[in-house]
C-alpha cells in the first residue's frame, strides 16, 4: 500500500497538468476531459483500498474460525480443557496479546492512500455551479431541440456513441434545480418523469412523496388547480399525515369553491385576459422561436431561384501567387449576407497544435459589455476560449497568413486567434460581432475601428447540434472539420450589416471546436474602399 499511495501522489502531475483553479467546468468539453482522468484515478485509489479491506477481512475471518472451534471446545468442559498448562498458557496469551494484536487489525485505518488522494483531488472537483449548469444545459437542449423527458431520459439521442440513462433519481435532481430556479414548466415535466420511472418499478432511493409534494407545487404555479388537487390526493395515500399536503388540500379546495361561486361575466373576463396573455405570449421573443428551429433544421429555406445563384469553385485569392497553383474549394452558403465556406483549409495536424496550445488557457468564454466596453462572462455565451498570437507558433502565424491572402484583409490590425470550446449544452445566443452606433466605445481600447469581417473555423464535427445560425435571414451554417466560414460585417460604407447577425445552437452530441479570426476596419482602407452608396 505504501507504494501504491507513493505512486498516485507522483501521478496527481500528470492527471492535473494545467493545475488551474475551478473555472467552470461545464461550460467546455475540453476541460471536463480532464475530471475523467481525475475520476479514473480515484476508481483505481478506490480499488486498491476495497483490496487492501478484503485482505484484511480474510485474516480476520480465519481468526474468528480457528477461535470459534477453539471456544467451542473449551466451554464444554472449561475446567478440562484449562487443565492442559499449554492450553492456560495459551489462553493468557491470547487474552493478553493476540486478542489487542486483532482490535489493532481491525481498528487499521486501511485508507490512508484512497482519502489522500481524494482529499488532494476535492480541489479540482466540479461545484454546485457546475451541477447545476449542466442541468439548466439539459433543460435548454430539451426546448431548443423539441426533445420530451422520455427520450432525454433514455438517452436516445442522435449520434451518440456512449449511451447514458438517467434515473428516477436524476429526473428528481433536475425537476429541483428548475424548481429553485422558479422554473415551475420544467419543474413539472421531470417530476413527472421520475414518477414515471417509479410507477414502472424502476428501484430507486428517490422517494414518491418527495416528488409529488413538489409536483403538485409547480402544477398549482401553473394555474392548473384540479391537476395539483389529483396530485396532492395522492400524495395523501401515500403518507395521510402530510402536513404541508393536508393544508394545500383545504387551500385548493378553498379556491376551488370561490371559482364555482364566481358569476359567468367575470368568468369570460378572466378567460379573455387569459387569452390576451396567451397572445403576448405567442409574441413573445420571436427571434428565439427562429433560432430554435433553425437549430433543429426548420424554419426559412432559400427558394430554388437564389439556391440557382450559389456556386462551388476553386479560388485562388485573386490571383495570390501563394494559391495561382494550388487554389482551394470554396462554396457559396449563402447570398445576403453573403457567407462563404473554404473547405479543407486547415489540416487535421494544424487542429490539433491549435487546441494543444489553446487548453492550458481556456477560460470562460466572454462578450463585450455594451455600457462599459470592457470583456465580461454571460449566461447566453456558455463556451470557454483562449487567445493565440501569430509570434508564439508557426502554425498560428501560418493560419493567420491563409486568412490574409484569401479574404484580401490586413491581418495586423485582426485580433487574435481565439479558440473556443463548448461544454455541456454549448450557445452563444443571437449576436452581432460587430458594434452598433449605440456602442461607440466597443472597440476603443484597440484603436483598430469596427469589426469588419469574421472567418471562423470549425476544428471538429458535431455529431448533433452546433449549428451557426442567421435568425434574421433564416440561414444554418453546419459544422464541418477542416472547413472555415467567412462574412462581411460592415457595408464597404461602415455600416453595420444587420442581416449578420448569428448565433451558435446548443451542441447537442459531441464536442464544437471552433477558432475565429475577427478583422477590424484599419488597414482596409485601399483593401476595401468606401463605395458612392451607404449599404451597397
Amino acid at each position: 500500500m505504501a507504494s501504491n499511495k507513493m505512486w498516485y501522489t507522483l501521478a496527481l502531475g500528470f492527471l492535473l497538468p494545467f493545475s488551474y483553479a475551478h473555472t467552470d467546468f461545464f461550460t467546455s468539453i475540453g476541460h471536463m476531459t480532464d475530471l475523467i482522468n481525475t475520476e479514473k484515478d480515484l476508481v483505481i485509489s478506490l480499488k486498491d483500498y476495497i483490496k487492501a479491506e478484503e485482505s484484511k477481512l480474510e485474516q480476520i475471518k480465519k481468526w474468528a474460525e480457528k477461535l470459534d472451534k477453539l471456544t467451542d471446545t473449551a466451554t464444554k468442559d472449561p475446567e478440562g480443557f484449562l487443565g492442559h498448562p499449554v492450553n492456560a498458557f495459551k489462553l493468557m496469551k491470547r487474552l493478553n496479546t493476540e486478542w489487542g494484536e486483532l482490535e489493532s487489525l481491525v481498528l487499521k485505518d486501511m485508507s490512508d492512500g484512497f482519502i489522500s488522494n481524494m482529499t488532494i483531488q476535492r480541489q479540482f472537483f466540479p461545484n454546485d455551479e457546475d451541477q447545476t449548469g449542466a442541468a439548466k444545459a439539459l433543460l435548454r437542449l430539451q426546448d431548443t431541440y423539441n426533445l420530451d423527458t422520455d427520450t432525454l431520459s433514455r438517452g436516445n439521442l442522435p449520434g451518440v456513441k456512449h449511451k447514458s440513462f438517467l434515473t428516477a433519481e436524476d429526473c428528481f435532481e433536475l425537476g429541483k434545480i428548475a424548481y429553485t430556479e422558479a422554473d415551475y414548466y420544467h419543474t413539472e415535466l421531470w417530476m413527472e418523469q421520475a414518477l414515471k420511472q417509479l410507477d414502472e418499478g424502476e428501484v430507486s432511493s428517490a422517494d414518491k412523496v418527495y416528488i409529488l409534494d413538489y409536483l403538485s407545487y409547480a402544477v398549482y404555479q401553473q394555474g392548473d388547480l384540479s391537476k395539483a388537487m389529483m396530485l396532492t390526493k395522492r400524495l395523501l395515500e401515500l403518507d395521510p399525515e402530510h402536513q404541508r399536503a393536508n393544508g394545500n388540500m383545504k387551500y385548493f379546495e378553498y379556491i376551488m369553491a370561490k371559482e364555482k361561486e364566481a358569476n359567468k361575466s367575470s368568468t369570460d373576463a378572466e378567460d379573455q385576459t387569459e387569452k390576451e396573455t396567451e397572445v403576448k405570449k405567442k409574441d413573445y421573443l420571436p427571434e428565439r422561436r427562429k433560432y430554435e428551429m433553425l437549430c433543429r433544421g426548420e424554419g426559412l429555406k432559400m427558394t430554388p431561384r437564389r439556391q440557382k445563384r450559389l456556386f462551388c469553385r476553386y479560388y485562388d485569392g485573386n490571383r495570390n501567387p501563394r494559391y495561382i497553383l494550388g487554389p482551394v474549394k470554396q462554396e457559396d452558403e449563402w447570398d445576403k449576407p453573403r457567407i462563404v465556406r473554404f473547405l479543407d483549409i486547415i489540416s487535421d495536424e494544424e487542429i490539433e497544435t491549435v487546441k494543444e496550445l489553446a487548453k492550458p488557457r481556456l477560460s470562460r468564454a466572454t462578450v463585450h459589455d455594451p455600457e462599459t466596453g470592457k470583456l465580461t462572462t454571460a449566461h447566453y455565451r456558455v463556451s470557454k476560449s483562449a487567445w493565440l498570437s501569430g509570434y508564439e507558433s508557426p502554425v498560428v502565424s501560418r493560419i493567420n497568413t491563409r486568412i490574409q491572402d484569401l479574404t484580401g484583409l490586413d491581418v495586423s490590425t485582426a485580433e487574435e486567434l481565439q479558440v473556443a470550446n463548448y461544454g455541456v449544452g454549448g450557445q452563444y445566443e443571437p449576436h452581432f460581432d460587430f458594434a452598433r452606433k449605440d456602442e461607440p466605445d466597443a472597440f476603443k481600447e484597440l484603436g483598430t475601428g469596427n469589426r469588419i469581417a469574421t472567418w471562423l473555423f470549425y476544428m471538429s464535427d458535431v455529431s448533433a447540434g452546433g449549428a451557426t445560425v442567421f435568425p434574421e435571414v433564416g440561414a444554418s451554417v453546419w459544422p464541418k472539420k477542416g472547413t472555415a466560414v467567412f462574412w462581411y460585417n460592415l457595408f464597404p460604407s461602415g455600416e453595420g450589416d444587420y442581416s449578420t447577425r448569428h448565433a451558435a445552437c446548443p451542441v447537442l452530441v459531441g464536442n464544437k471546436w471552433v477558432s475565429n479570426k475577427w478583422l477590424h476596419e484599419r488597414g482596409q482602407e485601399f483593401r476595401r474602399p468606401c463605395t458612392l452608396s451607404e449599404l451597397e
